[in-house]
């Protein structure tokens, strides 16, 4: 169900990027006012979203020379799925905001780029409408709890029945930020959310309410539900200390996701990329780390990569290619960050992504 006064793009089409950050400006443009808040904005005064992006100017890369470098290589895998580059898309909810073919069109450019979709439970698509237009691509499915066991138990079953490889657990987000863009459009959800309609049906509700609909009193016990359920690698994201990683990984998760959900959730924490080598520490290679929250370049997921990461996760852009250009847009913006990446891996003089997360940044001491 959708509110018929809520009118967004359908377009469908190659993208021609120059950079996100027009892209994002260019999207503004083709989706609603209330929708375009929702989505580009973040909490408070915007101080984390703003220091997201900015924080990985806190690490020099050191270009190198005379290393026998024409074609680097991007490819990376996660268990045991082969994919174009370390790139995937971060659970996003409600793309139909932002394009009328919604998370089909996502799913399917993502697939065709040969990458990774992370299913977001506030969907405005069910989990067959997204397996079904990956045509066998993997996918990951990103977890809101339900109050009720039950539901979690159908909603993974559904999951699970579509060949999901990895469940992710967002524990950062049991109530919604304090997102005054929101407030001051009065935005509410004008798409339905068909996953977890036995809960929430999202239709004319804030984003507060949906998210308050869902578990709030999550512990490591949930974790631990969703493991043995399962028994698929379960992800905890929205992970940014060190305490945070022991306390995931003694409950049973098989994946470290940082995060600070883009900025959406505590304003004034720390930048996610500052957080991400202080995990990364602490993890110290046991399990993977997916890390998201400020991607905007090539070089930010070569820093992130150097600095511990070993997937990178996007978000809004891929939310902007949607708008601009459906499955097609949303492979452009893949392919922007993939031709970006391998620029920067040939001028620091890596070959491969094992040599980029070998690499040794430099600390920039003037703090700018």
């Amino acid at each position: 169900m959708a509110n018929n006064q809520y009118v967004t793009s359908s377009a469908e089409k190659v993208l021609n990027i120059i950079n996100l950050y027009e892209l994002e400006e260019d999207a503004g443009k083709v989706i609603p006012q209330d929708g375009y808040g929702y989505i580009y904005s973040g909490a408070g005064d915007l101080y984390t979203i703003k220091e997201n992006i900015a924080s990985f100017n806190h690490k020099y890369i050191v270009p190198h020379v005379l290393r026998d470098i024409e074609n680097p290589d991007t490819k990376t895998e996660i268990f045991g799925d082969q994919l174009t580059s370390p790139i995937i898309m971060a659970p996003v909810a409600a793309h139909k905001l932002a394009n009328t073919q919604g998370e089909a069109a996502t799913a399917k450019g993502i697939a065709d780029y040969g990458s990774i979709l992370t299913m977001s439970s506030f969907a405005s698509a069910s989990i067959a409408d997204m397996a079904d237009a990956a045509h066998g691509g993997p996918q990951w499915f990103q977890l809101y709890m339900s109050k009720d066991d039950d539901i979690n138990r159908k909603i993974l079953d559904e999951a699970m029945a579509h060949h999901v490889k990895a469940i992710v657990l967002t524990a950062d987000a049991t109530v919604g930020g304090n997102r005054e863009t929101d407030k001051r459009n009065h935005f509410t959800f004008p798409v339905g959310l068909p996953i977890v309609e036995d809960y929430q049906s999202g239709v004319g509700q804030t984003m507060d309410v949906v998210y308050k609909s869902a578990k709030q009193s999550l512990s490591p016990r949930d974790v631990k539900f969703i493991s043995d359920y399962t028994h698929l690698p379960v992800f905890v994201k929205g992970v940014q200390t060190a305490e945070d990683v022991e306390i995931a990984l003694q409950a049973g998760a098989k994946g470290i996701w940082v995060s600070n959900h883009g900025g959406r959730q505590l304003d004034g924490g720390p930048a996610a990329f500052d957080s991400l080598q202080v995990v990364a520490k602490a993890v110290n290679k046991r399990v993977p780390i997916v890390f998201d929250s400020g991607i905007r370049r090539g070089q930010h997921v070569f820093k992130a990569l150097a600095s511990g990461a070993d997937i990178v996760a996007i978000g809004r852009p891929v939310i902007y290619g949607l708008a601009l250009g459906g499955s097609q847009g949303v492979k452009s913006v893949f392919d922007y960050l993939q031709t970006e990446l391998e620029l920067v891996m040939q001028l620091a003089g890596t070959h491969n992504i094992d040599e980029v997360k070998a690499t040794q940044l430099l600390d920039n001491l003037y703090g700018n």
